[in-house]
C-alpha cells in the first residue's frame, strides 16, 4: 500500500520506542505514533514519511489499551519532559527493565536468554527532582519559563511541575514578575540580546537548603539587591550567579559569582553529608539514589580488606558510601571542582579512606598501580556517552576480579560490556528507575572476570 502524507488509517500499537513513541505497522511499514500506547487500537493521521517508516498524530482512540491512563499533567504531550505519563507506573518499570535487555541483545550481542532484574520503583513518583533547570523567554510580552518543546527550543510556560521540588514554582513566579516589573529582557537565542537564559534550582530534600543559580548573557544581573529579599521570602537559602555569554546551547558557563549566602547547598544521602555547588554532579533523584547506591554496595560485596577504584567518582558519593565497606577507595574525577568538593566531602564525613584524584581514568589507574595499588573493584559511572575506549582497554589491563558498571543510557552501556565481554560476563543487571514518566532508566550492572 502506498502512504500518503495526512492519510488517516486505522493502526494498532504493539510496542514503544525508546523515547516514549507508540510503534506500530500497517502493512509491514512501521509508523511511530507520539503519545500512543501499547494495546491502543487508534485513528491516525500520517504526519511525515520516511523510505521505512513514518510519523502520526493520534486523530481518535477507538480502543484504548489496558495499561493507559489519564495523564494528570496539562503540559503531557507539549513539554518535552515526560513522555510515559499516559502509562501505569507499573508498565513503565516494564517498559524500562526491555529497554535495557532489548539494548544487550541488539548492541551488546549478548542472547535473547540475558536475564534483567526487574526495575527498581518508586513508592511515590511524583516531586522527586532535586535539580530544575529552566530556560527564560517571551510570551506575549510576559517573560515565561517552563521547558522546551520536543526536539525544539520553543519554551513551553509551565506554572508547576509534577517532578520537580514543590518549593520552584514560587521560586520562578517571584523572578519573573520582578524581570517583568523591572524591565529585565530573557536572553534572545536569535540575536543573543537580553539577559537571563535559564533558572537553576538546586533543593536539599534532608535540609532546609535551596539554591537558585541565574544563569546570564552578561556580568551582572540588574537590581539584584532587590531581588534578594523577595527570594530569601520564599526559602531560598543562597543565590549565584553564572556567567555563559557564549552563543552555544551549553546551559552553565565556567564562570560564577556568589551573591548571598554561602553558594552551595548541603544535602544527604542516608547518612553522608555532601556539599554541592552550582557546577557540581549530584543524582536528581534522592529517594532512588538511597536504592540505586544500596544496590552497587550489595553487588560489590565488600568484606573489608578491598581496594576500589571510582572512575567518574563526580563529588565523591559513591566512593564514600563504599569506603565505609572497604580497605581503602580511590576516585577519579577529570573536573577540578568535583575533585575539591569530593576531598571536603569525605573530610566532613570523617572519612580516612577515601583519595580522589583529578585527571583521566584511563591515566590516574595505571599510575595508582605504577605504585603497587591494585584494585580488587573497579566502579564506573561514566556520562550518556559511556566509556572512553582508552579506559575499558585500561580496566581490561589491569583485570580487577569484578566490575561494577553504573550507567545512564542502555546503548552505550550495551556497546561498552560487548567491548570487554572477553574478559568480563555480566552476572546482576539491575535496572532503577531514577527519571519516573520519562524514558530514561540507570542501570547497575555486576561484571566478573571469566
Amino acid at each position: 500500500m502506498d502512504f500518503k502524507k495526512n492519510q488517516l488509517i486505522n493502526i494498532s500499537i504493539t510496542d514503544l520506542s525508546i523515547d516514549g513513541m507508540g510503534i506500530g505497522k500497517a502493512d509491514g511499514f512501521a509508523f511511530f505514533v507520539s503519545g500512543a500506547a501499547p494495546g491502543d487500537y487508534i485513528r491516525m493521521q500520517i504526519v511525515k514519511l520516511k523510505k521505512s517508516y513514518g510519523y502520526g498524530i493520534i486523530k481518535e482512540i477507538i480502543n484504548p489499551s489496558p495499561i493507559r491512563i489519564s495523564p494528570d499533567c496539562n503540559s503531557f504531550g507539549k513539554c518535552g519532559g515526560c513522555s510515559l505519563r499516559h502509562i501505569s507506573y507499573s508498565s513503565q518499570l516494564e517498559f524500562k527493565r526491555s529497554i535495557v535487555k532489548n539494548n544487550l541483545v541488539r548492541i551488546g550481542g549478548f542472547p535473547d536468554s540475558i536475564y534483567v532484574n526487574e526495575a527498581i520503583g518508586m513508592e511515590y513518583p511524583y516531586y522527586y527532582r532535586n535539580k530544575g533547570q529552566y530556560p527564560v523567554g517571551t510570551k506575549n510580552g510576559k517573560t515565561v519559563v517552563g521547558f522546551y518543546a520536543p526536539r525544539s527550543h520553543n519554551i513551553i510556560p509551565i506554572e508547576k511541575c509534577m517532578l520537580a521540588s514543590e518549593s520552584d514554582s514560587a521560586i520562578l513566579k517571584t523572578i519573573t514578575s520582578f524581570m517583568d516589573k523591572h524591565g529585565i529582557a530573557p536572553y534572545n537565542e536569535a540575536d543573543q540580546t537580553g539577559i537571563l537564559r535559564h533558572i537553576l534550582i538546586k533543593t536539599s530534600h534532608k535540609t532546609s537548603d535551596i539554591m537558585v543559580c541565574l544563569v546570564i548573557n552578561s556580568t551582572e544581573f540588574p537590581f539584584i539587591e532587590d531581588l534578594t529579599p523577595l527570594l530569601k521570602r520564599v526559602g531560598v537559602t543562597t543565590i549565584v550567579l553564572n556567567i555563559n555569554q557564549k552563543n552555544t546551547n551549553v546551559i552553565l558557563g565556567s564562570k560564577t559569582k556568589i551573591v548571598f549566602g554561602s553558594g552551595y547547598i548541603t544535602d544527604y544521602i542516608k547518612d553522608l553529608k555532601f556539599k554541592i555547588s552550582p557546577l557540581s554532579f549530584f543524582q536528581v533523584n534522592p529517594v532512588q539514589t538511597e536504592k540505586l547506591y544500596d544496590t552497587i554496595l550489595s553487588l560489590a560485596d565488600l568484606k573489608g580488606n578491598e581496594i576500589v577504584f571510582d572512575a567518574y567518582c563526580g563529588i565523591g558519593t559513591i566512593s564514600l558510601f563504599l569506603a565505609r565497606k572497604a580497605k581503602s577507595v580511590y576516585g577519579i574525577e577529570i573536573v577540578p571542582q568535583a575533585i575539591s568538593d569530593a576531598k571536603e566531602n569525605a573530610k566532613n564525613n570523617h572519612i580516612t579512606n577515601a583519595f580522589f584524584y583529578t585527571g583521566p581514568s584511563e591515566t590516574i589507574c595505571p599510575d595508582l598501580c605504577r605504585k603497587n595499588i591494585l584494585p580488587d573493584v573497579i566502579v564506573v559511572d561514566p556520562p550518556r556517552k559511556g566509556c572512553a575506549p582508552p579506559l575499558l582497554e585500561t580496566i581490561l589491563r589491569i583485570s580487577p576480579e569484578k566490575l561494577i558498571y553504573t550507567s545512564c543510557n542502555p546503548s552505550t552501556l550495551a556497546r561498552d560490556l560487548k567491548y570487554i565481554s572477553p574478559t568480563y560476563v555480566p552476572t546482576q543487571i539491575v535496572p532503577v528507575d531514577m527519571f519516573p514518566h520519562s524514558t530514561n532508566v540507570e542501570t547497575v550492572v555486576l561484571l566478573k572476570r571469566k
